[in-house]
């Protein structure tokens, strides 16, 4: 590297790299460390181009493994960089470019050296490459100063104490960027690390302090999502000559380094391509799910996590208990905009099911926000698009519609919400319907996808409980929301007898051969029966609570009901099939004593005439359908993959070789 600039083709023979990770070692105090950090090259434009700088350093890095035993080089690096971040926020203040800008390629040349040697090596190996002793070159002694600990806390530092400026937005997003490659050991493993010195790191001693600090400001930048400073915006003026050597320096990193960071990793279908709007942004809140999903300590709770679960809007005047430690304040209506804003991101999403699942504050808010349509429209929409996401971001706004249902007041209060002209429903032109009626076609738009596609009895089980637990609440159903869900029943009924018929001639056939396996019709007929008494439910507690709010919902009761006929004397169905078949009864008389040739206005004129004669007491009482949402036991063997799933495909400007990669299937959904 060094002063002149480098193209990445000719960086393994970069004479400041090749003394870097060669066999002499230099001394931190060396005029050699203002050299190597004096570079500019043109930046990767692609991820194959991340992938080439990446496939052109790793000689010199594994040259730095082989000879930083005897060298300590590494070290002498991080002890230059720690020195010069002391001075980080006073050249901030005054403008120092060249200062950060070195500083910055200091941290950028640690995080690429981090990133091999962590694929490379054990933790614990690692360590020892930290400690070195000058004294005594090979030497190791637990006395020594751990300089992976130091520059842990110096990271944290960083990002929480240095003001977000033009000239400093890439070394915080560089300080993020390394933090997350701290913790990337977690990828070059199958299973879930339970125990790892990073995670100490974090948990214990000179780091934890500034725990609530750094959760505070991840969520900040997710919530501000600044984008990067235009290019030259923050360095020297070009000079009428063209500038000097620094200019070239500095506009170099400004318009050609600076964009290895703005740039997403190789891609797969496990997460959308990101929106690189805000580099910062994107970083801080993949680093923010790291955190939250890292495991608990055998003795430690994970202080991050605590701390997502008790911040409180800064409206709350409230005293924190003594016993909540890591707590903070938030603006809780800033973080609300930005979440209904983001949802495009797995993410995103994921933040926020974070929150509603584990901070009773943010549910409380949210619940009780008069515009909640802003936040459950996007939700909807990945919903919708079901087809175009993968399984992992369906299931958290699955469970976030979920959540959200438990509370009552949030299923009354989504039918008084009025929508016009929903542009992406593209099945049914929806001119105006309720919040509710939408919810409930994008719903069972999704089960009905995956009845035919991929048949996961999980999202079957939320979509339906989702659909129970607003039933007692439909208000002024839309006539399409109605029709679909007696749609849904009738695609079920089709379903049920098919697999009967199919159970029926397989036990046939078993009594002539007793060779031939046979499929279980048996266990798929119990789900479909189980599904279908779930759907039988739904409508009977509509009818049972809120009978006189929903004519459109006994119209189509009406119109389909030679479905329910066969469900009448079925065992499984006799008991809440009453209800239906009194309301089908009763309502059906009334329409043949008004006579034949009715139009649908004169139908919905007799139900909601019919719905004041039918007295109350003739329909049995059901317990309520409530179904609380409930994390699975040990949720980090789910969390953790998809979170740095997600790091994997979404962090920008860093590039990990796909066959290192073994917490997660490349090709997987």
């Amino acid at each position: 590297m060094g002063s002149n600039s480098s193209r990445i083709s000719d960086l393994p023979e970069n004479e400041y790299l090749k003394k870097l990770s060669g066999t002499e070692s230099v001394s931190e105090n060396d005029p050699f460390w203002n050299q190597l950090l004096s570079f500019s090259f043109p930046a990767p434009t692609s991820s194959t181009e991340l992938k080439l700088l990446e496939e052109a350093t790793i000689s010199v890095c594994r040259s730095l493994v082989e000879n930083n035993p005897r060298t300590g080089n590494l070290g002498a690096l991080i002890k230059v960089f720690l020195s010069r971040t002391k001075e980080l926020k006073l050249s901030a203040e005054c403008q120092n470019h060249i200062f950060i800008w070195q500083t910055h390629n200091a941290l950028f040349i640690i995080c690429c050296l981090l990133k091999v040697f962590i694929c490379e090596m054990s933790e614990e190996e690692l360590q020892l490459h930290f400690i070195y002793e000058e004294k005594s070159p090979g030497n190791y002694s637990s006395d020594s100063e751990d300089l992976l600990e130091e520059l842990l806390c110096c990271l944290m530092q960083l990002i929480t104490d240095i003001p977000l400026l033009d000239i400093t937005y890439e070394i915080s997003v560089e300080a993020i960027s390394t933090m997350v490659v701290f913790l990337s050991c977690q990828l070059f493993h199958k299973e879930v690390l339970r125990q790892s010195i990073s995670h100490k790191y974090l948990m214990r001693g000179p780091c934890l302090p500034y725990t609530s600090k750094l959760v505070k400001t991840l969520l900040y930048n997710f919530i501000r999502q600044e984008k990067p400073p235009p290019p030259g915006a923050h360095v020297f003026p070009q000079q009428s000559d063209g500038g000097g050597l620094l200019y070239g320096l500095a506009s170099g990193v400004a318009t050609g380094l600076w964009t290895v960071f703005t740039l997403g990793g190789v891609g797969s279908r496990a997460a959308a391509s990101p929106d690189l709007s805000s580099p910062l942004a994107n970083q801080s809140l993949l680093l923010l799910l790291v955190l939250a999903n890292l495991t608990d300590a055998s003795d430690v709770p994970n202080p991050y996590r605590q701390a997502i679960m008790s911040f409180k809007n800064t409206q709350d005047s409230s005293p924190f208990p003594s016993s909540i430690p890591h707590a903070f304040q938030i603006n809780f209506n800033s973080l609300y905009t930005a979440l209904c804003e983001q949802q495009t991101s797995d993410q995103a999403t994921l933040l926020l099911y974070t929150l509603l699942h584990q901070n009773s504050n943010i549910r409380t808010y949210m619940l009780a926000r008069t515009d909640m349509e802003n936040l459950v429209l996007p939700i909807l929409e990945i919903l919708y698009h079901v087809e175009e996401r993968n399984s992992h971001h369906v299931y958290m706004a699955l469970i976030i519609l979920l959540i959200l249902t438990e509370d009552d007041g949030f299923n009354r209060s989504i039918h008084e919400v009025i929508l016009k002209n929903i542009t992406w429903y593209s099945e049914r032109v929806l001119t105006e319907i309720s919040l509710g009626s939408l919810l409930i076609l994008v719903v069972i738009r999704t089960i009905q996808y995956n009845m035919t596609r991929t048949r996961d009895k999980y999202l079957h089980t939320n979509c339906l409980a989702a659909l129970a637990n607003m039933s007692a609440q439909f208000r002024s159903l839309h006539q399409y929301a109605a029709q679909r869900i007696i749609s849904l029943f009738s695609l079920l009924s089709k379903k049920h007898n098919k697999v009967l018929e199919q159970a029926t001639q397989s036990l046939r056939g078993s009594l002539s051969s007793n060779d031939v396996p046979l499929p279980d019709y048996a266990q798929d007929l119990n789900v479909i029966e189980e599904v279908i008494r779930m759907m039988l439910e739904i409508i009977n507690s509509c009818l049972t609570n809120s009978l006189h709010h929903n004519p459109n919902l006994v119209y189509a009761l009406l119109y389909k009901r030679d479905l329910f006929e066969q469900f009448r004397t079925h065992p499984s169905f006799q008991d809440i099939m009453q209800n239906i078949d009194l309301v089908i009864t009763f309502f059906s008389s009334r329409l043949l004593q008004a006579g034949a040739e009715l139009s649908v206005e004169r139908v919905l004129e007799i139900i909601k005439q019919g719905v004041v004669a039918l007295p109350k007491d003739r329909l049995k009482k059901f317990p309520e359908l409530k179904f609380k949402y409930v994390e699975e036991e040990q949720p980090e063997e789910f969390f953790i993959p998809y979170v740095w799933s997600l790091v994997y495909n979404s962090a920008v400007g860093l590039y990990w070789n796909p066959q290192t990669i073994q917490l997660f299937t490349m090709d997987s959904d």
